[in-house]
């Protein structure tokens, strides 16, 4: 028998596309974390960089206090005429380098008194801000500031808590510098790190995607042998199975010609080849709609089916005492009405199985595109740890319960897979000792 390929699944696709969208974001993540840490990094060396520049200048234009002469803001000469300044050693062991050497166009200096008044200024004028008297380093309108105190040794006076000299604060140098450069360096970088990322993310997404169709080839080779198993070994069962259920019909039909002693016998292989018939059909219908249900879909009028399969339970609801009850609304959907009526069957067979008194609703309305069915029962309800498993297959939550009254176990798996294969959903709710709600929702025409 011929079977479909199983990558066309929709259940598979769904795996695969789950499968690799966390791949994704476990790749976009990681990406995101590794750009951000290169973004933090650099534009901490810059802005330190920064700095360091900015504290030299003003260390070498302490020098020059507290009276910088005018010939050191004169312009300086072209390259060709530059006579070279000598640079020597004063009284604090640093090598002296002349601050005109080290300003450059776009920072500002500027030298204050000790009570904060402008004593002159070099380069370009970038703030006018007051002075703060402390040593600070701020960013402001685009600006790095930082403010350096100058002072000299009092040899006299100790500080109380580490023993050294203390300074006597004779002025301030304010260094100004815009980080216009800086921050057109950092937005070379995001864009960089953007449009890399972005570019490793589709790559990596490829990748991902073709190493997950390679690794799962095996998976999809062994999932498409265990179907074709299941379909040909049901296939294969239906034929003796219809053997034995007739052979074991015909006997009963002339009990004349049974001992009475064998009657029960007979009964008892009609009812297990009733039984094991049901499953293969189960089965078989599993092994198909894996793939996708090879249906004819028509348009069919939900309600009125609905109201049939009302019909055809309520004889079982009375034996038992039940109240089943419908309220539908008018509605139509694009279906295959065989397989839809077996998913209601199963829904509806499994709420009179576990409801033991009280009553069972069936009801439908139309919300927006969707035709939404509820089942409600006042059964026995379904434990919380229960509810994940209820449409798995061969699962059932009283074991013993449903072994005595019958059924394989694949009614609500088969719902879930009929309802799905309409591009429908299907869910449930439930409460031990208070009963049941599945929920079935169709696209309506």
């Amino acid at each position: 028998m011929a079977m479909t390929n199983a990558r066309s699944s929709p259940q598979f696709r769904a795996l695969s596309r789950r499968l690799w969208a966390l791949s994704l974001g476990v790749i976009g993540l990681s990406l995101t974390a590794f750009g951000l840490a290169v973004y933090q990094v650099v534009a901490q060396k810059l802005s330190q960089k920064l700095n360091s520049e900015l504290l030299t200048l003003a260390n070498a234009a302490a020098h020059s206090f507290p009276e910088p002469t005018a010939e050191r803001f004169k312009p300086r000469r072209s390259p060709q005429l530059q006579i070279p300044r000598k640079r020597t050693f004063d009284n604090d062991g640093d090598l002296d380098i002349p601050w005109q050497d080290l300003l450059e166009s776009q920072q500002s200096l500027e030298w204050f008194d000790a009570e904060g008044k402008l004593l002159t200024q070099a380069g370009r004028k970038l703030t006018e801000r007051p002075l703060v008297k402390q040593f600070q380093a701020v960013d402001e309108h685009g600006l790095r500031i930082i403010t350096v105190p100058i002072g000299k040794l009092e040899k006299a006076s100790i500080h109380p808590t580490s023993g050294h000299p203390l300074k006597q604060v004779q002025g301030y140098i304010r260094v100004s510098e815009s980080t216009q450069t800086v921050n057109a360096e950092l937005e070379r970088l995001r864009w960089g790190l953007t449009w890399g990322g972005s570019l490793a993310l589709l790559l990596s997404g490829l990748g991902s995607w073709w190493l997950m169709r390679q690794s799962l080839q095996p998976i999809e080779q062994s999932f498409r042998q265990l179907q074709q198993f299941t379909a040909d070994a049901s296939h294969e069962l239906r034929h003796p199975l219809t053997s034995i259920k007739a052979s074991a019909e015909v006997m009963l039909s002339h009990p004349e010609r049974v001992h009475p002693a064998d009657l029960q016998k007979l009964t008892a292989i009609a009812g297990a080849a009733d039984e094991m018939a049901s499953l293969v059909e189960d089965l078989l219908l599993l092994a198909r709609s894996e793939d996708k249900l090879a249906t004819t879909r028509i348009a069919i009028p939900l309600d009125e089916l609905l109201e049939d399969l009302v019909d055809c339970f309520q004889p079982q609801a009375t034996a038992k005492q039940l109240q089943l009850k419908h309220q539908l609304t008018p509605a139509w959907i694009n279906a295959d009405s065989t397989q839809i009526k077996r998913a209601f069957t199963n829904l509806l067979a499994n709420a009179l199985s576990y409801t033991a008194s009280g009553s069972i609703t069936l009801s439908s309305v139309l919300e927006d595109d969707w035709i939404v069915v509820q089942i409600v029962d006042t059964g026995i309800g379904i434990a919380p740890d229960d509810l994940p498993h209820i449409f798995d297959r061969f699962w059932r939550a009283d074991q013993a319960r449903s072994r005595r009254e019958g059924g394989t176990g694949l009614g609500l798996a088969i719902a879930q897979t009929i309802v799905q294969s309409h591009r429908g959903k299907i869910s449930v709710q439930s409460q031990l000792g208070v009963g049941s709600r599945f929920q079935v929702e169709l696209p309506a025409l």
